[in-house]
């Protein structure tokens, strides 16, 4: 292949142009870059609202290539049969990408890195999606870490690369191969009339990913050790949507917390561990992708959870009429906007795998269809930690009272006045945005009656600390 022949730049869940290692060393030589989305079957297995927000930050970031004179081709198929073709087509000599770690993706990946070099095709993979290589943050007797604050220990004075800036400009080729039209993907089938509802809480692309950023570092990250807890205040960065398609790079989290933290802003240590614990649940992913399907601590295996997503218990937790207002609101908020606050996240999974001792995959699954953020590792591991079967040194006992903790992180009902209509005269306009997600099917009006709570608090827990004794955990 000749020095100028072009390179392929494959974008997966990396749709920026700045601190991209792949695009920035495409770009550095000098030679043509043709940016290639494909739609394989990794992608077409996303569920609902993970894919429709994946198609909205495909087409944001072809509007940013094109503002570079460039532009992302869009392919369905078999990734390898897509790329060979497209080098057939281009004269392509090179294709570069960014690595991802899920078992699926890692296999695709190595079986594709294969069979290139086996054609003579330069192909290579970059990181990007994680500050520290999984490969690269060992204990001491040389295995992965388990255990959260050991991992924060050995990695927070560790170095993380700066960000490298976007390209100047990246060189088109002659002629640019054909590409599909966005819109026959439909990727945003499957989330209905949902789409319109969550739609304006959308902060989309690496425009308002660096905003959020900027915004956040500036007059949220000084207080972010209280406030991140109080579901009602607008206490986080929010960022996990953009991180979690690439729209921004955790190094670039990372600096921007580290400037904060040199300029006296003290709830930036605990913005920097929240982006260390991404990094540890992807760590724990790579070294035991169980987590992502069976019981991380396999003790676990012969738990008596309940299986059968048919109970009503499990379609009143989904539907957040559980009776339980912290419950149901964390669950609304997940209908209108796509994401949940992290404390509501602990809420419900506790509340489904304790309180009603259905499965830690029912609620991992429901995530997954409902995110707008979701993330694998992430998603696993949070619900692994709720449930008591994931990494955590003291994690069965752990059941958390949906009262209290709307008594402690709740105090004046904000939260539950803005997502839950039922029994107010005059509900937050929010709230009433939750009937027109929801299914038609389940037939609930805001005229409905507040439901009354379908377990006691004291009941469920008791139920649950039984259910643990006399295991072996």
């Amino acid at each position: 292949m000749s020095e100028t022949s072009p390179i392929i730049i494959w974008f997966r869940r990396d749709l920026r142009l700045t601190d991209h290692p792949a695009l920035h060393a495409a770009c550095d030589s000098g030679r043509p870059v043709i940016p290639v989305y494909i739609h394989d079957d990794l992608v077409a297995d996303l569920r609902a609202a993970p894919k429709w927000r994946l198609g909205l930050g495909v087409g944001a970031f072809d509007d940013a290539l094109r503002e570079k004179s460039s532009r992302l081709v869009l392919r369905k198929g078999n990734a390898i049969e897509v790329l060979r073709k497209l080098i057939a087509d281009t004269g392509a000599g090179a294709v570069y990408w960014s690595r991802l770690y899920d078992p699926q993706s890692t296999k695709r990946d190595t079986e594709i890195k294969e069979a290139l070099k086996d054609d003579g095709i330069d192909a290579k993979s970059f990181g990007g999606h994680l500050m520290f290589e999984p490969w690269t943050v060992e204990t001491q007797a040389g295995g992965y870490y388990k255990v959260y604050t050991p991992f924060w220990n050995a990695v927070k004075n560790k170095g993380v690369d700066a960000p490298l800036s976007a390209p100047t400009s990246i060189k088109a080729p002659e002629t640019w191969p054909q590409s599909d039209d966005l819109d026959s993907w439909n990727m945003g089938a499957a989330m209905d009339r949902g789409a319109d509802v969550v739609r304006p809480f959308v902060q989309l692309g690496e425009k308002a990913a660096q905003s959020r950023l900027g915004a956040f570092m500036a007059r949220g990250v000084g207080d972010y050790k209280q406030t991140r807890d109080i579901p009602g205040v607008d206490g986080t960065s929010n960022l996990s949507e953009n991180l979690s398609l690439g729209e921004i790079s955790p190094h670039q989290c990372w600096h921007a917390g580290q400037r904060a933290l040199e300029d006296g802003k003290q709830g930036a240590e605990t913005f920097l561990k929240e982006l260390v614990w991404r990094e540890f649940a992807y760590h724990l992913m790579h070294h035991s992708p169980r987590i992502l399907t069976d019981n991380w601590r396999e003790e676990w295996a012969e738990f008596p959870w309940n299986e059968d997503e048919r109970r009503a218990e499990v379609k009143a937790w989904k539907q957040g009429r559980t009776g339980e207002p912290f419950v149901d609101a964390a669950m609304r908020e997940l209908y209108i906007t796509g994401r949940m606050h992290n404390r509501g996240r602990m809420i419900v999974a506790s509340y489904l795998t304790k309180h009603l001792m259905c499965h830690w995959k029912i609620g991992l699954h429901w995530f997954e269809d409902c995110l707008i953020d979701w993330d694998p590792a992430s998603n696993a591991m949070g619900w692994q930690w709720s449930a008591g079967s994931g990494p955590d040194a003291t994690p069965y006992f752990r059941v958390f009272n949906p009262e209290t903790q709307l008594d402690k992180f709740d105090k004046n009902r904000d939260y539950t006045s803005r997502w839950i209509a039922e029994g107010r005269s005059n509900p937050h306009e929010d709230a009433l945005r939750y009937f027109d997600a929801i299914p038609r099917r389940w037939n609930i009006s805001p005229g409905d009656p507040y439901p009354e709570k379908i377990i006691s608090l004291d009941e469920g827990r008791e139920r649950a600390l039984d259910s643990y004794k006399n295991r072996n955990f």
